[in-house]
């Protein structure tokens, strides 16, 4: 542990972010150090370095730390991540963590597995099973379709309660740091369901330049992902996700956000505006 470490950990306890320059694991560390908490960054970059297939290196990660932030990465659905969410767990515990918090999502019956793992730890627990983030569109691997004004998705006019990522990272700050949370699932979505037509002119609305949804057979869609080169983990979540996930099962809001922060979500179109001030979405010859 660097000093810095044990002087902040003594001051409120340290957080073991994973995931930590993900989209969420980013997010809730820069909350946490604002707060003034503890933070090890858990990520292949870091120092230690925390890999999920690398359990030689997870004592150094989680010595001296009070609670963790668990993301699998890329998803809880894929084949063998109970045994790794198991074993981490297990390590967990035997370094006296005293707080988990899982990202999960929602209609997953895989991350529902890993969830009563975590929650038959003995430990203090969170669950907070997400729905489909907002910055897929402007951080994950739909961007450059936006950029290029046509979002090549499969053909699926299921709607689904997109989120912000800010909520969520949020939500899971204050489960890291504030009492009440212990035993709660809290299932995060946005106010709103939103097909992916309605996304697109959302997105259309905020850039001031068409943006259209262009749907295209699912098989199509995974054989074009796999042929430019996404690795083979990325291909098979995002076919589970498009073929199980948005079937219908998760198309309604819930109110995580709200009973764990007191306030409404961000809107879509709240964060499609706020993105657009920006060059993101800037578009590509």
């Amino acid at each position: 542990m660097n000093p810095n470490s044990i002087k902040n950990h003594t001051a409120g306890g340290l957080t073991l972010v994973l995931g930590a320059t993900g989209k969420t694991g980013r997010r809730i560390a820069n909350i946490l150090k604002a707060k003034g908490r503890g933070v090890r960054l858990g990520s292949r970059s870091a120092t230690p370095s925390f890999d999920w297939n690398n359990e030689a290196g997870w004592d150094d990660c989680l010595a001296g730390v009070e609670a963790a932030y668990i993301n699998y990465a890329p998803d809880l659905a894929m084949p063998g991540a109970t045994d790794s969410i198991q074993a981490f767990v297990d390590r967990a515990k035997r370094h006296g963590v005293n707080r988990l918090v899982l990202l999960s999502g929602r209609g997953e019956e895989e991350a529902q597995a890993c969830e009563r793992i975590v929650q038959d730890s003995g430990i203090d627990w969170t669950i907070v099973r997400a729905s489909w983030f907002n910055q897929n569109f402007s951080e994950g691997a739909f961007v450059e379709m936006v950029q290029a004004g046509q979002i090549t998705l499969p053909d699926v006019d299921t709607p689904e309660p997109f989120v912000d990522v800010d909520d969520i990272a949020e939500v899971a700050a204050a489960a890291l740091t504030g009492a009440g949370h212990a035993g709660e699932i809290y299932e995060v979505t946005g106010p709103r369901l939103l097909t992916l037509v309605d996304v697109a002119a959302e997105l259309s609305n905020a850039t001031g330049r068409a943006i259209e949804y262009l749907p295209v057979p699912h098989d199509a869609f995974v054989a074009g992902v796999a042929q430019s080169g996404a690795p083979k983990d990325v291909v098979w979540m995002l076919d589970y996700l498009f073929a199980t996930v948005l079937d219908g099962r998760n198309a309604y809001l819930t109110d995580g956000v709200q009973r764990a922060l007191g306030r409404e979500p961000k809107d879509f179109a709240d964060y499609a505006r706020e993105i657009a001030a920006t060059d993101v979405w800037k578009a590509v010859a």
